[in-house]
């Protein structure tokens, strides 16, 4: 059921956008697909028991979702897909949409069990348009002190995501970091 509240969230400021973007551009990240993402998305969305997760990169107008994995064999991913590419095309989503530009302005992983629940959350586009209900994310920091974008796992039911999940986030996000570092050495 939509919530057709006035929206109440408004993306937080981000004055790190052109420095993220530079050090993303000088680490060779970016806005396509990558099977390494996909497959870290994936085990993500497993161990979470959510239908979707993405390893999320940020610019000044849109998210690129780098990695991403959407189960196939979920009864909601049609409507998920259907809604997402009505809003963009592909992997990428306006930036004011989602969660991430959140955890990027708070550099702290966010965890919503129920969306709806956090009265500052329930006008986001993503809970009417998509229908996301849960959300988990971690901010992926370099060793620059950037926040260069998120590793997240949605699904369109509530979760009882608690602390556990919440150190899975931050393992997951660890992770990613040292992938995109590994690579930056090599």
């Amino acid at each position: 059921m939509p919530h057709n509240n006035m929206r109440l969230v408004t993306t937080p400021p981000d004055p790190h956008v052109e420095q993220r973007t530079a050090r993303l551009r000088e680490l060779g990240i970016r806005e396509e697909p990558d099977p390494q993402f996909d497959a870290v998305a994936r085990r993500l969305a497993e161990t979470a028991g959510a239908p979707y997760a993405m390893v999320n990169f940020i610019s000044s107008q849109r998210q690129f979702f780098t990695g991403l994995y959407t189960r196939s064999e979920s009864q909601t991913s049609a409507a998920m897909e259907a809604a997402q590419t009505a809003m963009t095309p592909g992997r990428e989503m306006p930036r004011d949409h989602g969660f991430c530009p959140h955890v990027v302005a708070r550099r702290l992983p966010l965890v919503l069990g129920d969306v709806c629940s956090y009265p500052r959350f329930t006008g986001n586009p993503v809970v009417d348009q998509i229908g996301i209900r849960s959300y988990m994310g971690a901010p992926l920091i370099d060793h620059t002190g950037l926040t260069l974008g998120t590793v997240c796992t949605v699904a369109p039911e509530t979760q009882s995501w608690g602390r556990p999940e919440l150190e899975t986030i931050k393992k997951f996000a660890a992770e990613v970091m040292e992938l995109i570092h590994r690579r930056e050495r090599s």
